[in-house]
């Protein structure tokens, strides 16, 4: 009896080591299987962090894969936010304040530096436009809920004019440089390296950088789901988009040669915009939240969002 005793426990204890093993390995598989989907556009930082493929590594470690979703613009990541279909991304100053009116439910977590002198206005080298007064009563290109709509706006109010003094022509930068070269609109309001090209290959000049105007900062963001349950991740996320920030600022050349055949932008076009640009992340400051603000109150006072909206909602001050 005693012997049958033993043989049942001796099995008993084996089914359970067996089903612990088995437990830990579907955990482990459960895990592998977790996927961060982030949205990037193809001139901002994720684009060099997708190519270094630093991220992937890291995050593989922890049992994660990487999936990317590249958008052309700002609103379409954030609409893809909204939509659930994307975890993390990178915007511009604008288009997370129409997140924001459109209870997209969102953080902002990190703020770019700022990048105003490859956010511009251009119009032909040979326009009897000659200062942004000269833009009263023209067409002006640019996409809609971007960061140029900011700066256009801002522009036109410094120079005593009302965003109703000219005609918008809402287009995303490569329709924009189209309608540019055919002379259907007058201006044209686009950030790098699109302005970089547009200035060496589309016989035009520069009206006004962003300067005065804007800071034009990238903001990273992430959906609320994602910001509270995975601060972790998005902390491994910030550590990578920082070194590869600092490889950036360091390797000038080397990232022209990445990102001109990802971009298909001439490569002097893409060295121009590096140059002039510093990439890296700051902490959210109250200068920088005050930014986001005026930006808010602005596009509200002037019916362009349907709400006015307080901007510590999706952001808070962080330590340097």
């Amino acid at each position: 009896m005693k012997k049958w005793i033993l043989l049942l426990v001796i099995g008993f204890l084996c089914l359970a080591a067996a089903g612990c093993a088995v437990n830990k390995d579907a955990s482990a598989d459960a895990k592998k299987d977790q996927v961060v989907r982030i949205g990037y556009q193809k001139n901002g930082p994720l684009v060099i962090l997708k190519s270094l493929g630093t991220l992937e590594k890291r995050l593989d470690s922890l049992g994660y894969k990487v999936e990317w979703k590249e958008f052309q613009a700002g609103p379409a990541l954030v609409e893809a936010l909204n939509a659930g279909s994307i975890d993390f991304g990178r915007t511009g100053n604008s288009p997370v304040i129409f997140a924001q009116a459109a209870n997209t439910p969102f953080q902002i977590v990190a703020a770019g530096k700022s990048k105003y002198e490859g956010s511009g206005i251009l119009v032909p080298k040979d326009s009897d436009i000659k200062d942004i007064a000269d833009l009263k009563g023209k067409r002006v290109s640019f996409a809609k809920g971007s960061s140029s709509h900011y700066l256009i706006v801002k522009a036109l109010e410094k120079s005593g004019l009302k965003y109703s003094d000219i005609t918008p022509a809402f287009l995303t930068p490569g329709d924009a440089r189209i309608a540019f070269e055919q002379g259907d609109v007058d201006a044209m309001v686009v950030w790098d390296p699109y302005t970089a090209s547009t200035e060496l290959y589309a016989d035009a000049k520069l009206l006004v950088n962003g300067e005065g105007f804007t800071t034009d900062r990238d903001f990273f963001i992430a959906n609320n789901d994602f910001a509270d349950e995975h601060q972790d991740l998005i902390d491994t996320i910030m550590e990578e988009v920082k070194k590869s920030s600092d490889w950036s600022n360091n390797h000038q050349d080397d990232l022209a040669e990445m990102l001109a055949p990802i971009l298909n932008i001439e490569k002097d076009a893409i060295k121009m915009a590096i140059e002039r640009r510093t990439y890296g992340v700051d902490a959210i400051s109250k200068d920088i939240i005050k930014e986001q603000q005026e930006i808010a109150d602005t596009f509200y006072r002037l019916d362009i969002i349907p709400k006015k909206i307080d901007v510590t909602e999706v952001m808070t001050e962080q330590a340097n």
